[in-house]
């Protein structure tokens, strides 16, 4: 073995245990066949954790996961736990304390997996989404008062700093340019109404375009537009980057039409520290332990684990045997509705990549 990578797996909530399960199947298959080792140590943070000692994320927990080359999770979300405890307490806090500062999101459709999107297929649905991840209205800035009462006011603020803004918009013209594909970079935003934010994002966003990125093409939609052409015309997308909220959105909007949370999968991205990668379908608590729910957005994360650590090879392996598997032997997406369990999808898979 020429490497070896530590990753950090919480498994999480629900259906998140099985999901990863065969996440790590499939990437293990992939390291034996690349010639690279990938060592795994779990953290049980989550709901039961949570309702067994009413900790949410120990304070060590942030320090502890930097030292991993990674960290795969599985879901967060627990239906006896109220909602926003472990997804506030969990996610955000780290993806704010290891500075995950892009979210992406591809949205791919693969062959043969069905999307709503009339006449279109995997030639129209291949694009990639760049979120900003740790500024906007999710810093929790603004505040309640008079709560309860008649004139109860409550303030949530749109908040970026220019540094924020810049190396969002770094990442997504350096990603754009490493894509190879149209060399175009459209920025989502909302300039006739956000006019103070979305001032700061358009003149970052053309100011370094000019200046370092004269190779590739500069694009602006608003962000109600986006959402109208990512359903009528989502061919003329390369990469859409945008701020942490609207990109909470239409990342959502892209993934049914990709085929569903199923396949969905997304990074949360610090390129100078640790990332974390995880399916975007959360837990599916109702499915737990019935081994029927699709593990291929988690195994689908693990392929984009793989290429953030360098493997290229390998995770376009991983890729590609998802592609087999959803062209030649899953035919619906659905929890139960598969043809395969869980456990042999993820079979299926790893056997492509090993044979």
């Amino acid at each position: 073995m020429n490497k070896a990578y530590n990753i950090a797996v919480i498994p999480g909530d629900g259906t998140g245990p099985e999901v990863v399960r065969e996440a790590k199947k499939v990437l293990s298959a992939a390291a034996s066949k690349f010639g690279f080792k990938l060592n795994y140590e779990e953290f049980d943070f989550g709901g039961e954790r949570y309702l067994r000692t009413g900790e949410v994320l120990p304070d060590s927990a942030p320090e502890q996961l930097k030292k991993f080359d990674s960290i795969l999770l599985g879901a967060i979300g627990h239906p006896d736990v109220k909602p926003g405890i472990l997804e506030k307490g969990i996610l955000l806090r780290l993806r704010f304390e290891l500075d995950q500062y892009i979210n992406l999101r591809p949205v791919k459709l693969y062959p043969g997996v069905a999307t709503p999107l009339k006449d279109k297929g995997p030639e129209h649905i291949d694009y990639v989404v760049v979120r900003e991840n740790t500024g906007d209205v999710y810093t929790g800035s603004g505040g309640v008062t008079m709560k309860g009462t008649p004139h109860e006011i409550a303030v949530q603020n749109m908040v970026y700093s220019r540094m924020q803004v810049d190396r969002c918009l770094r990442y997504a013209f350096e990603y754009t340019r490493k894509r190879k594909k149209k060399n175009t970079l459209a920025l989502c935003g909302k300039t006739n109404v956000l006019t103070y934010v979305f001032d700061l994002w358009e003149r970052a966003f053309h100011e370094m375009g000019k200046a370092e990125y004269p190779d590739i093409v500069r694009e602006y939609y608003h962000v109600d537009a986006t959402c109208m052409w990512m359903v009528k015309n989502p061919e003329w997308f390369d990469v859409i980057v945008t701020t942490n909220m609207f990109g909470d959105i239409i990342t959502d909007l892209g993934a049914i039409t990709q085929g569903g949370m199923g396949i969905a999968a997304g990074g949360n991205i610090n390129p100078e520290g640790v990332s974390m990668f995880e399916p975007i379908g959360g837990s599916a608590p109702k499915y737990t332990g019935r081994n029927v729910i699709n593990p291929l957005a988690a195994i689908s994360c693990g392929a984009m684990m793989l290429d953030h650590l360098g493997e290229e090879r390998a995770a376009q392996s991983v890729e590609n045997a998802i592609m087999y598997v959803t062209a030649n032997k899953v035919k619906d997406l659905g929890a139960g509705k598969m043809g395969y369990s869980t456990s042999e999808v993820g079979d299926l898979v790893a056997d492509k990549i090993a044979n």
